[in-house]
């Protein structure tokens, strides 16, 4: 990116394993925040809690990284020669199933880095219902406890992966703005895991953003060859929401996996805990960091927003300045 070096990604994957090799996040810029998973519904508690413990350690070992405690230290307002060659690193859960059922982990994950968790994972948990389900009844009592929870706390509240009802009733309960953290929209490319207007429009009137991924199902561009098409149709998902609600509602969460294998293994393994819209398109294909930033010869995002008419400080907020907004008024130190 020619404009600003910094990344805020909103939401990236290693393997949810303690031997999940932490120097690859280095792909990403030096001066760029990450959120990483930590879990999703497989997960327990201690599931996690060992996984983000050695993230957390590799990470200080290599050097290279520094862990996020505040807004500060994931998107200083003044950058520093230390900041701007470090990557800040921070943690989301994709579920509640890693609480095991207890709001009170919600504090304890946050003191080790968590800064975002969704309630549920495709399908209904105890806090509310997923977007593959088919019955659609929204958050569970338990659900609207820990949206409240994430709010006292300060930890996004995330609906992405989440049913709609699910969503709008994070954007209702919530008193702090929400995110989707990686999701695009429904109207560009019919997906269960896309977001209807509606959904988009009930988290920006909370003051939140809406994180555009890069993932070949959920943009339509799934071939393995088409990887300049997969950044543009990110373009088009940004230029489509800043159309929608502004583009001080929209950010990057291109959730990469950087255990892409593990992940389609596991839809052949387990095809049952996904749907046909998942499973129609072969092989499933991510955005990399090398061709979100044109860095591998393929025209970046940054080039094709500027060809749709963005200019640089809307650019910078895509890339940064929006989550970093909504994170100075969620976190907590």
């Amino acid at each position: 990116m020619s404009h600003e070096p910094r990344l805020w990604e909103q939401h990236c994957c290693l393997p949810l394993l303690p031997t999940a090799d932490v120097t690859e996040l280095i792909r990403y810029p030096l001066g760029s925040y990450l959120s990483v998973n930590i879990g999703y519904s497989p997960q327990t508690t201690r599931d996690s809690l060992e996984l983000v413990t050695q993230l957390r350690r590799d990470a200080l070992t290599d050097g290279r990284f520094r862990l996020v405690h505040d807004i500060e230290d994931a998107w200083p307002s003044t950058p520093t020669a230390e900041t701007e060659s470090t990557i800040a690193l921070a943690f989301d859960l994709e579920d509640a199933g890693p609480l095991d059922g207890d709001l009170d982990n919600v504090e304890l994950f946050h003191e080790l880095g968590l800064r975002s968790l969704l309630p549920t994972y495709n399908h209904a948990n105890a806090a509310g219902c997923g977007c593959l389900d088919t019955e659609d009844t929204g958050l569970t009592r338990y659900g609207r406890d820990l949206i409240r929870t994430l709010n006292e706390v300060g930890v996004f509240a995330d609906g992405s992966h989440c049913s709609r009802r699910t969503g709008l009733d994070i954007a209702e309960i919530t008193s702090v703005p929400m995110i989707y953290s990686h999701s695009n929209f429904a109207a560009l490319w019919e997906h269960p895991r896309n977001i209807a207007d509606e959904q988009a429009k009930a988290c920006a009137a909370t003051g939140g953003v809406i994180g555009v991924n890069g993932v070949g199902i959920f943009l339509g561009r799934n071939e393995p060859a088409d990887r300049a098409g997969r950044v543009e149709a990110m373009a088009d998902h940004i230029a489509y929401g800043a159309e929608l609600v502004g583009i001080e509602h929209v950010g990057v969460g291109s959730d990469y996996s950087f255990d892409a294998d593990d992940f389609n293994r596991e839809l052949i393994e387990n095809p049952e805990s996904y749907s046909e819209e998942y499973l129609r398109y072969g092989q499933l294909q991510w955005t990399p960091p090398e061709d979100l930033l044109g860095t591998s010869g393929v025209r970046g995002l940054d080039a094709a927003l500027a060809d749709r008419g963005f200019s640089a400080a809307d650019r910078a907020a895509v890339f940064g300045g929006n989550f970093a907004r909504v994170a100075r008024q969620v976190w907590r130190d």
